[in-house]
């Protein structure tokens, strides 16, 4: 599997994070854009899957192909840069500035959506035959999920918003857990494992990752769901944004940083003594 250990990933983390401060409009958009295509059509995919078996575990387990496809591409999701640019920034790297990373985060949102929205149009000419017939059974099951999603936290009032933010956070534990693991390992057969794990256990349990419902809530619009766009920004897509910046971040970025960083070897920081290095004591 050509594992890769702890302080040497975390230094990819952070040089990752640094290349992405500094990328150009154009690369950060295209990248953004494809990931958000790649990974709509792989949510579309799963809840065709969920609909069509009964079995929403099998939905799960199939669901990381397009999670996998789009990092080994080298493409690049909002949930990603959350975790990986402002490492950069804490580890002093010249250049990186709160605005170069915020300038990444909006760039990558807008390139994301973009690619979730489009992915969201051609599905519903699909499940409605080109908006000529009422939504198949995989589109109006899309659509309760929208409604469910939004109105449903709406009706719990404080402990619903309390409840979706608590999800987007434990969601971006994960899926910034699948970012690093791809760098746990040099071969494409270790990343693809390393990644799989996190995401199936995100998706299985209905966390919310703000990319994801980037395609399922416009979908959902088009496709009858009961909701409104407002409901879906409040009710979940701005919510959902801040608790997976929270959960990737704190859970992900900074805990692997401050237990690991010292051993890349970021600026003024010496590397640690090896344990098994003998230690001269005087008599």
């Amino acid at each position: 599997m050509s594992y890769v250990n702890p302080p040497d990933f975390v230094k990819k983390m952070i040089d990752s994070g640094e290349a992405k401060a500094f990328m150009s409009t154009r690369d950060t958009l295209i990248r953004a854009y494809m990931a958000g295509a790649v990974l709509a059509l792989s949510a579309a995919f799963a809840v065709t899957v969920t609909v069509q078996t009964g079995e929403a575990l099998l939905g799960a387990v199939l669901f990381p192909i397009g999670f996998c496809l789009l990092y080994l591409m080298g493409f690049d999701l909002l949930t990603g840069v959350f975790t990986l640019t402002p490492l950069a920034l804490i580890d002093r790297r010249p250049g990186v500035t709160v605005r170069s990373v915020l300038r990444n985060w909006g760039l990558v949102f807008a390139g994301n959506f973009a690619g979730a929205i489009t992915v969201a149009v051609m599905m519903a000419v699909i499940f409605t035959v080109g908006f000529s017939m009422d939504p198949n059974e995989v589109g109006r099951q899309i659509g309760t999920i929208g409604e469910g999603r939004t109105v449903g936290y709406a009706e719990h009032g404080a402990a619903g918003m309390l409840t979706l933010f608590v999800r987007a956070v434990l969601c971006n534990w994960m899926v910034s857990t699948g970012v690093v693991a791809a760098m746990m390992s040099t071969s494409v057969s270790g990343k693809v494992i390393a990644m799989w794990m996190p995401i199936l256990l995100f998706f299985y349990m209905g966390f919310e990752h703000s990319i994801v419902n980037m395609y399922l809530f416009p979908s959902g619009l088009m496709l009858g769901g009961d909701f409104s766009v407002m409901d879906y920004l409040v009710w979940n897509e701005i919510p959902t944004v801040l608790g997976n910046l929270v959960g990737g971040l704190t859970f992900v970025g900074l805990t692997l940083y401050a237990t690991h960083g010292r051993a890349a070897g970021g600026p003024d920081r010496p590397a640690p003594r090896q344990l098994d290095t003998p230690v001269k004591v005087d008599a």
